[in-house]
């Protein structure tokens, strides 16, 4: 009996204590969850800043948006395109090779906008932000009366070879052959070390996208359009003008590569990424590629002083400059310089954006003027 009374009692302390300490968990201040901001990705170092309050981010003046925000989307429906007025997204399936890496398409569709109106497609840079870039282009679309639709390829499913080079190389060995420079935007390659396998298979190249989403969307709104535009800031400028040399038969009008890091030259002398010697291009194909509208954009201050964005530094890439004005300009003149040795008509021009540098958001605002502004 004895026994049984002392441990009833324990067993009460026991409970008590226990309660108590339930009821003071329970009581006791929590910290408060500090909700995080961020910038949408833009290219620029900004893009790893946090901030605890909403605002104007104070490196590229983008509206800070609650970082949980980024990650929430709703449930869309493989090659369903409802397209609607204003801003929204769709999803089509990827290119042969990648059937089942779907590719979220961002569009704005403008208030006024009709059957007969222009489309451009805008390629984003190595962010693969193509929300931000759509973002970018929404004032633009309700001046002109465009609609806009710009891609994004994941960087887990598209690497640098998928991406940047357009699927025309795969196997790259980039981490050990590319050393970056944590004190700067520069990233060295090691070309001895550097080695990859070249994909002839056309049908993989990342190039037939364009062309396919054109098609779907003009179907899915009834559209009259035959041809499109396309804008493409640094990475993306770099998938444009590979774009125009290695699918010259596309149904894009106005090609606008703009602010490339570097570039592969239409030159049967040098090898891939820096030529075309060892691809499956004909110097018919050649032909056909400098008749196209290509225009390299690039911005005047993108210079040797321009911080934003990473550049690519090596033997090969450095002939044709250390930063990418220099680079924008050999590349124009040396394509041009092949036109004329082979006897071919030269149809790309080359346009300085004043006062701008690694932007994509400037570089937009000028290359919406540029194709769609007055006289246009």
């Amino acid at each position: 009996m004895y026994i049984k009374t002392i441990s009833f009692i324990i067993i009460m302390i026991m409970t008590n204590w226990l309660n108590n300490y339930s009821f003071a968990q329970n009581n006791i201040a929590q910290p408060k969850q500090i909700e995080e901001y961020v910038c949408k990705p833009c290219d620029l170092s900004c893009d790893k800043l946090t901030f605890t309050e909403s605002g104007i981010c104070p490196h590229c003046n983008m509206e800070l948006v609650k970082k949980s925000d980024l990650t929430n989307q709703k449930e869309l429906v493989l090659n369903e395109i409802n397209i609607e007025e204003g801003s929204g997204e769709f999803l089509i399936e990827g290119g042969d090779g990648k059937k089942e890496k779907a590719i979220p398409i961002y569009y704005h569709m403008p208030k006024n906008y009709k059957s007969d109106s222009k489309i451009l497609i805008v390629i984003p840079g190595s962010g693969r932000n193509a929300d931000s870039y759509r973002d970018a282009w929404v004032e633009e679309s309700e001046k002109y009366g465009v609609l806009i639709l710009s891609p994004m390829y994941k960087e887990v499913e598209y690497d640098y070879g998928a991406y940047h080079m357009g699927n025309l190389i795969y196997n790259l060995n980039l981490e050990s052959s590319a050393k970056y420079d944590q004190n700067s935007n520069k990233v060295f390659l090691d070309e001895e070390l550097f080695s990859f396998e070249i994909n002839s298979n056309r049908n993989e190249w990342i190039y037939n996208d364009f062309d396919r989403m054109f098609d779907n969307v003009v179907k899915a709104l009834g559209s009259t359009q035959t041809e499109y535009d396309i804008f493409g800031h640094s990475a993306g400028g770099q998938i444009l003008h590979r774009f125009a040399i290695f699918q010259p038969n596309s149904k894009a009008n106005r090609i606008l590569a703009s602010n490339s890091g570097s570039y592969t030259l239409p030159d049967f002398n040098n090898e891939l990424p820096f030529g075309i010697e060892n691809t499956v291009l004909t110097k018919e194909n050649i032909e056909t590629s400098f008749k196209k509208n290509l225009v390299l954009f690039i911005g005047e201050l993108d210079n040797e002083n321009e911080q934003g964005g990473l550049m690519l530094r090596s033997p090969s890439v450095d002939k044709q400059g250390t930063h990418r004005l220099e680079r924008g300009k050999y590349f124009f003149n040396k394509s041009k310089d092949i036109a004329e040795e082979m006897g071919y008509e030269f149809k790309w021009k080359i346009i300085v954006v004043p006062k701008v540098g690694h932007d994509h958001r400037k570089m937009g605002n000028a290359a919406g003027e540029y194709l769609y502004g007055k006289d246009k």
